[in-house]
């Protein structure tokens, strides 16, 4: 090829590249003079809390054992071993043949005092008797009441519920076997009242003891659950240095179990970070961006950087965006209104 044809091609080839890259700004900048439709979110410095993440192991509040509060054997048992029941659940049942007996003699035994009580108290009315022998017999109702309560109580021992909702993590004792005043019978746990364990470095003791604020970050990190109240040991291990914190967390279902390791934050301090809202930024393969809007209301799609969540709706930003810049809040729509106006 001759001279003149090389610088021929390299012309066009700059021409090309010239011309692509007023198509590609073009695409990037529209006209301002149209209203946009689109949602805009300032840039801006926030006063958010600085947090320590730390492991934490989940652990019930409320693990206990029941006991047998009667004497009788176990004729049927309705839970066993990782079973979960409702407060107010029968666990067991014992035969009480022995009890309804006994209630049987003491209710009769309390109406012929209650009976006597009447008689006497008439009599004294009439004046015939003295007030001693009226409080002899109202004091043997009074011991009659108590016994009548004592076998009715006895009686319903026999049935034995559920203190609180939670897992059956043992069984002591099987069908047929006779259990004692004081016998080990069930070992639960509550699901409804949890809180987590962990181990606090000593550096940060005083900021935790401070603020005394902490959250769980959930398995979705968009999610977080603030915790009501906390422990905290008033001394450190020997051998690794650490206080035991104890977060409580707020009661019912929130999807955890004893046992579970989690992460949890807790606030130390206060720091100013750049934010914007979570909706504004799109994926795009391996690319973070967001659709700026300028001055002028021209819009381009920019890559940014961003950093931790602050909340379920703000992220931080790392890189790519500054103060007082203006960033759409749904990158669908923004997306639509480039192509809208490209064609236009």
């Amino acid at each position: 090829m001759s001279k003149l044809g090389l610088q021929n091609l390299k012309f066009l080839i700059l021409s090309f590249v010239f011309v692509f890259f007023l198509f590609s700004l073009n695409f990037k900048v529209f006209a301002q003079s149209l209203d946009t439709p689109l949602e805009i979110a300032n840039v801006q410095y926030q006063e958010v809390d600085q947090e320590r993440v730390l492991d934490g192991l989940v652990e019930a509040v409320h693990k206990a054992t029941v006991s047998a509060q009667t004497s009788g054997r176990v004729k049927q048992i309705f839970f066993d071993v990782n079973d979960y029941a409702k407060k107010g659940d029968v666990l067991l049942r014992m035969r009480d043949a022995d009890q309804k007996a006994n209630l049987k003699v003491t209710q009769a035994n309390y109406n012929q005092a209650k009976t006597e009580a009447k008689r006497v108290n008439d009599l004294f009315v009439k004046k015939l008797i003295s007030k001693s022998v009226v409080d002899k017999a109202q004091a043997a109702l009074k011991s009659a009441t108590a016994r009548l309560d004592q076998a009715q109580e006895n009686l319903e021992r026999t049935v034995v519920r559920a203190p609180y909702s939670g897992i059956m993590v043992k069984r002591h004792i099987e069908v047929g076997e006779t259990a004692r005043i004081g016998t080990a019978l069930f070992t639960g746990l509550s699901l409804e009242s949890l809180r987590v364990v962990v181990n606090l470095p000593q550096d940060i003791i005083n900021s935790v003891m401070l603020h005394k604020s902490a959250r769980l970050v959930m398995f979705d990190k968009n999610k977080s659950i603030n915790s009501t109240s906390m422990m905290i040991s008033p001394y450190a291990d020997e051998m690794s240095h650490t206080f035991l914190v104890r977060v409580n967390l707020p009661t019912g279902d929130l999807g955890l179990y004893p046992g579970m390791a989690v992460k949890v934050a807790f606030r130390i301090d206060k720091i100013r970070k750049l934010v914007i809202p979570l909706s504004a930024v799109t994926h795009r393969s391996e690319v973070t961006a967001v659709y700026v809007m300028n001055d002028k209301n021209q819009l381009s799609m920019r890559h940014i950087r961003v950093g931790e969540m602050i909340n379920s709706e703000m992220i931080e930003v790392l890189a790519g965006l500054e103060e007082h810049e203006k960033v759409t809040t749904d990158p669908v729509k923004s997306v639509s209104y480039l192509k809208e106006h490209q064609a236009k």
